[in-house]
């Protein structure tokens, strides 16, 4: 049995238990670091709004979570640390940065006309991988990668090419941000022409589209897909939770829990000043909570009997220890030879 990586470090991939994908229990864009005369940093302060987060989850039976914060979105591994110890939740940590539009893209992108870039980008990843995170010791379990709307740009394929070389060095597993769920089957042609292996790639915010045909095109390639707005309405060009409703009922309807994963993307506490949001966007927000998917969709699916439980605990639990568990395979024998027709 494989072991991944968790903040407090590692762990069987059996002993992950119900797992959430994603979600951000900090998270800042770029820039708030100039902003912190007013958004300032309280250790113990952070670390408390942290836990109650914490204890929403857990109060779900979720035993493990994802937090795939990429590098330069406000990642503080040892606040994570914190809160997992004093929580008793497994907490899995990212190396990766996020998309060309709303990344910190100077720092790379000066490098990149250099020529050095791509090269370097390879060498934080490895050394995140297998050293530790800014001298800590803590390792990520995930290396996140993010593409543009309708496009991965230039930047963004040398972040993909870097990862894909580490992950054939570690077996470390990929998980992307798709925008606006654009890009997802172009992101697994493009990391499995690289070399990734299909069974240890998320593909990500899948949601963020209607369109089941672009779901489908992603799962024939074999990777995993993570409808992990839930919750998320009204900004970012997320489609109603109605919406995704509809989506993934006919992909469980098809047999497709057995490389799907559900979560909603929370942003839990924000760095810098706490975003003051218009009333309508307010309402729309209201169910964006780490815990809303079992408060609300769940109870549904199963009262209509569009899901079973047995799809669930593939989706919340057995997944994630494949996804996990899994050597690094240079042949992967996951990819379907066949499509699953609706």
């Amino acid at each position: 049995m494989q072991y991944v990586e968790t903040v407090t470090g590692p762990i069987k991939a059996d002993e992950l238990g119900k797992t959430l994908i994603h979600e951000h229990f900090f998270f800042g864009y770029p820039g708030f670091q100039g902003d912190m005369t007013l958004g300032g940093f309280d250790f113990e302060e952070k670390k408390q709004q942290g836990l109650k987060a914490a204890a929403l989850i857990k109060k779900q039976g979720v035993e493990t979570v994802v937090d795939p914060t990429p590098n330069e979105c406000g990642r503080h591994v040892e606040l994570l640390r914190a809160v997992s110890e004093a929580s008793g939740l497994n907490i899995i940590c990212a190396t990766g940065y996020y998309y060309e539009g709303e990344g910190a893209t100077p720092y790379f992108k000066f490098r990149q006309q250099l020529g050095t870039a791509e090269e370097e980008i390879y060498q934080l990843f490895k050394a995140e991988i297998t050293e530790g995170i800014e001298g800590t010791g803590i390792k990520p379990g995930i290396i996140k990668l993010a593409s543009s709307k309708a496009d991965i740009t230039d930047y963004e394929r040398m972040f993909f090419r870097a990862a894909v070389r580490v992950q054939k060095e570690t077996g470390i597993v990929l998980l992307t941000h798709t925008q606006e769920g654009t890009m997802g089957p172009e992101q697994a042609a493009f990391l499995i022409e690289e070399g990734a292996d299909p069974g240890k790639v998320v593909i990500g915010h899948m949601c963020g589209t209607t369109d089941i045909t672009e779901h489908l095109q992603v799962l024939k390639h074999g990777v995993y897909l993570a409808m992990d707005r839930w919750g998320l309405q009204g900004i970012v060009g997320a489609p109603t939770d109605e919406q995704r409703t509809v989506v993934l009922k006919a992909l469980l309807g098809s047999g497709y829990e057995d490389q799907l994963f559900l979560s909603h993307d929370t942003v839990n506490v924000w760095w810098g000043r706490e975003p003051v949001m218009p009333d309508p966007l307010k309402e729309l927000l209201k169910n964006w909570q780490p815990d809303y998917l079992f408060q609300h969709i769940i109870p549904g699916l199963l009262e209509e009997g569009s899901v079973t439980r047995d799809q669930l605990d593939r989706m919340f639990t057995k997944n994630p220890s494949q996804l996990f568990g899994r050597s690094y395979e240079t042949q992967p024998d996951r990819t379907h030879s066949d499509m699953k027709s609706l």
